[in-house]
């Protein structure tokens, strides 16, 4: 199994159905494979050797769907950077996986000094735009136009596909490594589960191509032979305009996008009756905006789906029949059920198997589950026993196999569809000279699901602004994981261990 086998068959099947739409370009599945073929042959020429990694920084654009093929087709491994990342937390990662060679697209081409400085392995720049290439780097499009054909090196379903940089528990990325079978493994489950239904349109893509998600989503699209229009970013009023003029099929947005979709005042100027498929993910959505949702798209059949990077990443589905029940307002509490390709168990902190009913820790097994982790074995060694990849979720099975989490072990936060790693906040806000201590928790967020809240101890007659902090917390981290709300206090709750008890912040601040 290898990921370029979708694009061999829609080759085989369809040369001439149209695989991307991107502004004016159209382009075939036929054209893609040639064009995946010459920047394969390109990066080859510039330094790139089997088994390097080769890092996409950009906005979603046909150029990076190519990526994902190209790639693996030179035999190397694609490592796509977070688009929201600070140039620091950017060079952390590049250096981490070793890569040799970065694409990057006009946005974000002011960065690329600074990431040179931080990180200097990058041995080939690429860039990834329409006009001629800057001094010292390589143009993709004339990789993609005069690059030498080379025949795909049709690369092991045991070979690494992709590094994915996640948050970890200690404030750093972590490079997790998924294999050609992982990801075939979870786009034919999702496949067998209804997530990626057969539709009379196109699907839309508009969630960052640099989410797992959005890579599930465009290997299905070449396994399927569909054909996939693609934004640069998300704006509802351009999502309305191109769901109605391109007659699109599928949606896949998380809640945020689907709130402010329906939600925005000329949504009933457009015609959105093509519309036969809406799958979101990535954090919890409300009951009333599922509720709006399902009555502003009367045609959709809704699918949510869980999992994370480590999984390729879904493992539990909430199908479209589920959204029908008379069940229908609990099941839409729960996560849905195991995939096909998946096997779930909550288990107890001796890893024993727990009843249903029974809230523990969220374990899965299955072909989908990743490698480990990038240089790290003791973080792999931790995540990995037993056979089964334990996910830091707190939750449980009803008697009907639907799991429900009810807590993060990890105190991941997910705003917006994004992780933030609550230490990797801490540490940021720790460095700040008027701060004694901290503790950062995720509470709910109408708009973004959750939102990042600081709790903050002062030291003894130093002040301090909750905007100063937020401002100095944007010196280390991405935009969105700076504290949107900070709440100064005389001291922290702390356990008999001196730890500082979350739950009771949460309870706190939440009620």
């Amino acid at each position: 199994m290898y990921i370029t086998q979708g694009l061999h068959r829609a080759v085989q099947q369809q040369p001439d159905a149209v695989a991307t739409v991107f502004g004016a370009r159209r382009t075939t599945f036929v054209e893609q494979r040639d064009r995946v073929s010459r920047v394969a042959g390109g990066l080859r020429q510039v330094g790139v050797h089997p088994g390097d990694r080769v890092a996409y920084l950009g906005l979603n654009s046909d150029r990076y769907y190519e990526y994902y093929f190209a790639v693996p087709w030179a035999d190397a491994v694609v490592n796509p950077v977070n688009i929201r990342w600070a140039a620091a937390e950017i060079a952390y990662a590049l250096e981490d996986s070793q890569t040799s060679a970065l694409m990057v697209d006009d946005a974000f081409l002011p960065l690329v000094d600074q990431i040179c400085a931080r990180y200097r392995g990058l041995e080939t720049l690429i860039y990834v735009g329409d006009g001629p290439a800057p001094g010292g780097m390589a143009s993709y499009e004339d990789l993609a136009s005069a690059g030498p054909a080379i025949p795909d090196a049709r690369r092991s379903g045991e070979d690494v596909a992709g590094l994915f940089y996640t948050g970890g528990t200690t404030g750093f990325p972590k490079g997790v490594m998924l294999s050609h079978r992982n990801l075939l493994t979870s786009v034919l489950g999702m496949q067998a589960a209804g997530v990626f239904p057969r539709t009379s349109g196109p699907t839309l893509h508009v969630a960052p191509m640099f989410h797992l998600a959005a890579v599930s989503e465009l290997i299905s699209c070449a396994v399927s032979g569909r054909t996939q229009v693609i934004l640069p970013a998300f704006d509802p009023l351009t999502v309305l305009e191109v769901v109605d003029r391109d007659r699109v099929g599928a949606l896949r947005l998380i809640p945020v996008m689907l709130q402010l979709l329906i939600d925005h005042p000329r949504f009933d100027e457009f015609d959105l009756s093509c519309v036969s498929s809406v799958g979101y993910g990535g954090s919890p959505i409300a009951s009333a905006l599922l509720e709006r949702a399902t009555a502003k798209l009367p045609g959709a059949a809704f699918v949510q789906v869980f999992g994370q990077t480590e999984l390729s990443p879904v493992t539990s589905v909430l199908g479209p029949d589920d959204h029908a029940s008379p069940r229908r307002t609990s099941l839409m509490r729960s996560a849905g059920r195991a995939a096909p390709h998946a096997e779930i168990r909550i288990v107890d902190d001796r890893g024993t198997e727990v009843p249903a009913g029974t809230v523990g820790e969220v374990v899965v097994r299955g072909g989908h589950v990743m490698f480990g982790y990038w240089n790290n074995p003791t973080e792999t060694a931790f995540a990995l026993r037993s056979g089964w990849l334990h996910t830091g979720d707190a939750g449980f099975l009803d008697s009907e196999g639907y799991l429900f989490i009810v807590d993060r072990l990890k105190d991941v936060i997910i705003t917006g569809g994004e992780n933030v790693f609550s230490t990797e906040v801490e540490n940021a806000l720790g460095t700040h000279p008027a701060v004694a201590a901290c503790a950062v928790i995720g509470i709910p967020d109408q708009q973004w699901g959750e939102r990042v809240y600081a709790v903050v101890m002062l030291r003894g007659g130093a002040a301090v602004t909750a905007e100063e902090l937020r401002n100095h917390t944007k010196g280390f981290l991405a935009g969105y994981k700076c504290p949107r709300s900070v709440d100064f206090v005389d001291a922290l709750p702390l356990s008999a261990a001196g730890k500082v008890l979350k739950r009771e912040l949460r309870s706190r601040y939440t009620g």
